[in-house]
């Protein structure tokens, strides 16, 4: 058998194939994602909601806001799926777990791949944060965090990039903290796997997304990011690559370690009563 061309770092499509399917790297994701489904139920039934508050007109996407005490910090969950699946109904789970650290949570939609491409995605994160920037007198929040895991994960690091706020009328500072989960912050790989059937990458749209292309020079985010220890290599070198390049800049960043979780109960885990992660939130937001 011919060897087949190298594409990225060594590998060749089938490794980063391999390396780049979540889903199938995990055997028990049917299971998992039967948990997120689950607790999102429980939360929505549990702990009020606010629904499908529209943040963005051009594209009509909303979000939800699950309110605290007056003055409490918001943590905006953006939901994973590889740009295409999933939705905020089926991200409520983390809400208990970050609300037993005193946050608010929202949690958004967005327009799923291929509808939209990936700078629209990036378009409407964006105008989410903006939206609940404009709105913390209404809702009585303070403290703005984001985070968000795998695809989610890279829209948190995309609101990290600088140069992009004055334009939506957001401070570059409005964001006091983010966390980062198996996030997607080079996707130069992405190019090269199934990925792109429904992404439709190009090198211009890789360097205009690839948030570890985008660090600011100036940054007050205090960055949390993990990875579970059970993911791929490549998912690892992703999170790692990217929190090196951060604190590199001289902005402030910690990792927490999570070395028995995989792609899919990392994000669970956050909706735990005491969460390790949402902890390490709310000690970046004081």
């Amino acid at each position: 058998m011919d060897a087949q061309p190298v594409l990225y770092r060594g590998m060749d499509r089938a490794t980063l194939e391999r390396e780049y399917d979540a889903r199938g790297s995990v055997p028990s994701f049917d299971a998992e994602y039967a948990r997120y489904v689950a607790g999102s139920e429980r939360a929505r039934a549990e702990h009020r909601r606010l629904a499908d508050l529209v943040y963005d007109e051009a594209s009509g996407e909303a979000l939800d806001i699950y309110p605290a005490e007056p003055g409490a910090p918001l943590f905006l969950w953006i939901h994973g799926g590889y740009w295409r699946a999933t939705s905020k109904d089926d991200n409520a789970f983390v809400v208990p777990g970050l609300k037993a650290q005193g946050f608010a949570v929202a949690a958004m939609n967005y327009t799923l791949a291929p509808k939209v491409t990936l700078d629209e995605i990036v378009r409407q994160t964006r105008a989410a944060i903006a939206f609940l920037d404009r709105e913390r007198a209404r809702y009585g929040f303070g403290a703005l965090a984001v985070g968000g895991s795998s695809a989610g994960g890279h829209l948190t690091a995309m609101l990290l990039a600088g140069g992009w706020q004055a334009g939506l009328g957001l401070r570059e500072d409005a964001i006091t903290a983010a966390l980062d989960l198996s996030g997607l912050h080079e996707l130069e790989p992405l190019q090269h796997t199934q990925v792109n059937g429904w992404l439709g990458l190009d090198d211009a749209m890789i360097a205009r997304n690839s948030p570890i292309r985008l660090i600011p020079a100036q940054s007050q985010v205090r960055l949390v990011a993990s990875v579970g220890g059970l993911e791929t290599s490549e998912f690892k070198r992703q999170t790692e690559d990217y929190l090196r390049a951060w604190t590199e800049a001289g902005h402030a960043g910690e990792r927490i370690d999570m070395p028995h979780h995989n792609h899919f109960d990392i994000a669970l885990s956050l909706g735990e009563s005491e969460s390790r992660l949402a902890q390490a939130m709310a000690a970046a937001v004081r």
